[in-house]
């Protein structure tokens, strides 16, 4: 059984927060090297839909409020 896209991203949210948070939140130590190592750890996201989740929380919390 498929979830469809509304169901995978209401089901998947809280998740992909959190783990958006949990990269986000090395920033500080990694400095410049956090980005090429954020983006290998959305690469190993699976599924794509999930890792594109948390590529999108991710640029909520870089923008300014």
């Amino acid at each position: 059984m498929s979830l469809d896209r509304a169901q995978f991203h209401q089901q998947h949210l809280a998740d992909a927060q959190a783990k958006a948070a949990e990269l986000f939140a090395r920033k500080p130590e990694l400095q410049g090297a956090w980005l090429s190592w954020v983006a290998s750890q959305l690469y190993e996201l699976r599924p794509a839909e999930y890792a594109s989740m948390v590529r999108r929380e991710l640029q909520h919390l870089q923008s300014p409020p």
